[in-house]
């Protein structure tokens, strides 16, 4: 069953009347009403064409958090064979908000390591919303380095509100475990493929996706911290929401625009809920493009390069 935004009011009425009409012919009664429902689906196509054409970035946020859209999993058990999940962090627990482990991509092994949120209430909660612990980081920072060991690319799935700020995950060291995940990134002597492909929030996100290049699908976001969190800070009230949302240039397009990631990958009219399949695809398409691009590199050339392109970072405007 679709799952429709606030802002689709009147898209939902549209296709829920033609669906209505398709409904009632297959009841019976002799009335021909396909024609009636096509002319329905053509308002409804040019309505989502337009909606999706216009997107700001408040509504930008709720598509990448649609429940519908494709999680770390999807990617994984659509575009990766053979993937072996390796667990744990060698130290408190496992971390059911970060997966990861060693598969083939076109049959070249990789290490791919994402966060997930989960698809309905019992795995949402099982994998705290995608917010992962400091043992969830530690797990990503061991695989990181057991790939800079022998060399593995590695790809990492970006989809997060952040790092999950719960006394005891400060009790066990959450920023230093974010921080030492993103520092990995930065030393991994292998290539490092990042794609956003719902929400990168905040430092939880980082820790993923300081790598060689960062790829973004067309309405997912990247940002410091969440509009809902900006606008209570900014402006001690969280219905602010819309205003942070336009100031944080949170967006794949302005973030292309300012160098903070490298590459889009066009969604489907409607969001990447509308056509897992494509959106699936187009993204495998993308990393492998990418990867193949950076596979000639020595380690000392992407370690260079990448610590080259932070120091830059921030250089662009958007004047």
């Amino acid at each position: 069953m679709q799952t429709y935004l606030e802002f689709e009011k009147d898209l939902a009425d549209l296709e829920g009347k033609a669906a209505e009409l398709r409904a009632m012919a297959r009841k019976g009664g002799g009335v021909d009403v396909e024609g009636e429902a096509k002319l329905l689906d053509g308002k409804a196509a040019a309505m989502m064409a337009d909606l999706y054409g216009n997107l700001d970035p408040w509504r930008k946020c709720l598509v990448a958090r649609h429940p519908d859209r494709p999680h770390a999993i999807d990617y994984i058990d659509a575009l990766f064979d053979e993937f072996t999940p390796l667990a744990g962090d060698r130290n408190f627990a496992e971390d059911a908000a970060v997966i990861g482990g060693l598969a083939r991509l076109d049959d070249k092994a990789v290490m791919v390591i994402g966060q997930e949120k989960g698809n309905d209430t019992k795995s949402r909660i099982e994998r705290n919303f995608g917010m992962a612990r400091p043992e969830g980081y530690r797990k990503a920072a061991r695989l990181l380095a057991l790939a800079d060991r022998f060399g593995v690319p590695v790809v990492t799935l970006i989809d997060t509100p952040g790092a999950y700020p719960g006394k005891g995950a400060e009790e066990r060291g959450q920023a230093e475990a974010i921080a030492r995940s993103t520092e990995m990134c930065l030393r991994l002597g292998a290539p490092l493929v990042s794609v956003v492909i719902g929400e990168g929030g905040s430092g939880g996100a980082v820790a993923l996706a300081a790598g060689d290049r960062v790829v973004m699908l067309e309405h997912s976001i990247y940002s410091v911290i969440t509009p809902e969190g900006c606008a209570s800070i900014l402006w001690k009230n969280a219905e602010k929401m819309r205003e942070a949302a336009a100031a944080l240039r949170l967006t794949a397009q302005d973030l292309r625009k300012l160098g903070v990631v490298d590459r889009i990958v066009k969604e489907p009219v409607g969001g990447a809920q509308r056509d897992r399949v494509a959106t699936i695809r187009a993204v495998g398409e993308a990393i492998a493009q990418e990867l193949a691009s950076l596979s000639k590199k020595s380690p000392a050339e992407l370690r260079a390069a990448r610590r080259r392109r932070f120091l830059e970072m921030g250089d662009a405007t958007l004047a």
